[in-house]
């Protein structure tokens, strides 16, 4: 009998960005568990008040060496995070936190430019990086942003695997607490304007560490969701509505009152930078309420669940029901949508 099992997988030395956010966490713990070594180089306000003073659960392992410093300045990347030492691989889950076009070139490009230097030097041959889908169709300052980055990465030369993920369940759990008040569940429009395949935080970053180690996801795009069927915001709120036992009741909001809000707030935005952002933050709302978080096909122009890959084991109903029984906690975080 001939043995095909194949031999474990190289221990890696890992620089992680981002390793505080959800998918940040899990992607560390993922790395950790496949025995990598792994250095995260983290915001000082991070330990001092921050995501690691919080719940056990949003702690990074105890195998992972926490480095703290400015992920924007180049000098500190080296310094305090790289510190003269040799690495194989940079795992970047860092994104901007409101997606505003200032913040977005800020993170999404400049600091990570900054980071694909800085790696380089330190000999780093493999980049995996967190993206996202809805870069498919650009209209958005920080789909921008992500864009220009993920350019200058594949003309690099050196390998990468570019992840883009779908929806998140955090990204889809606002309306618990909401149905739970006896409240109805918002969507746009009638709930199937648009669609999407949801993907775990555990299941993603189970994804972005393996990708260390899998050939076939070397020098690739890799547009990815999680297990089952695209699923509708009005699927979503049935779904919740009987986990809670409830008669379901939705509120359906016009898209073209977005349109509104977006034009008057664009109108402040010419005299108030703090408007212009809130303009910019309704842009972002509406794009999710009128696009789909799946594979865009480039020739008839439409969303494509079959053409989605599915990873992981998860579903976002198997979450919220979890969430519903109290045995998970929704972390909506910044990018928080319906």
């Amino acid at each position: 009998m001939i043995d095909t099992m194949l031999p474990p997988a190289p221990v890696k030395r890992v620089f992680v960005l981002g390793g505080t956010g959800t998918i940040g966490r899990a992607a560390v713990r993922a790395l950790v568990a496949r025995g990598h070594e792994v250095v995260c180089f983290l915001r000082p306000a991070a330990e001092e008040g921050g995501a690691l003073s919080e719940a056990p659960g949003a702690r990074l392992p105890d195998g992972a060496d926490l480095r703290f410093g400015d992920v924007t300045d180049p000098a500190s990347l080296v310094a305090e995070g790289l510190r003269g030492a040799r690495f194989d691989a940079l795992v970047s889950c860092l994104a901007s936190r409101t997606g505003t076009p200032r913040d977005a070139w800020a993170i999404d490009h400049r600091a990570h430019v900054g980071a694909l230097a800085a790696a380089r030097e330190a000999g780093v041959s493999h980049v995996v990086q967190l993206s996202a889908i809805c870069v498919q169709k650009p209209l958005l300052g920080f789909q921008q942003a992500k864009l220009a980055f993920e350019a200058e990465l594949i003309a690099s030369g050196l390998t990468y695997s570019i992840v883009r993920p779908t929806a998140f369940f955090k990204s889809l759990s606002g309306q618990i607490e909401r149905l739970r008040q006896g409240k109805p569940f918002v969507m746009f429009g009638d709930g199937t304007l648009t669609a999407c395949k949801p993907v775990s935080d555990d299941d993603l970053g189970t994804y972005l560490a393996e990708c260390l180690d899998d050939p076939a996801r070397r020098n690739r795009i890799l547009p990815v969701g999680g297990p089952g069927p695209a699923i509708t915001p009005r699927e979503q709120g049935e779904h919740l509505f009987a986990l809670l036992g409830r008669e379901p009741r939705f509120r359906r909001v016009p898209v073209a009152m977005l349109d509104g809000i977006i034009g008057v707030l664009a109108a402040l935005g010419r005299i108030s930078p703090a408007m212009a952002d809130k303009a910019d933050l309704a842009r972002i709302g509406r794009y999710y309420a009128t696009e789909s978080m799946l594979v865009l096909d480039p020739e008839t122009g439409h969303y494509d669940a079959d053409a989605t890959p599915s990873t992981g084991t998860e579903t976002l109903f198997d979450y919220y029901a979890r969430v519903i029984d109290g045995e998970a906690v929704a972390e909506r975080g910044d990018h928080a949508v319906f």
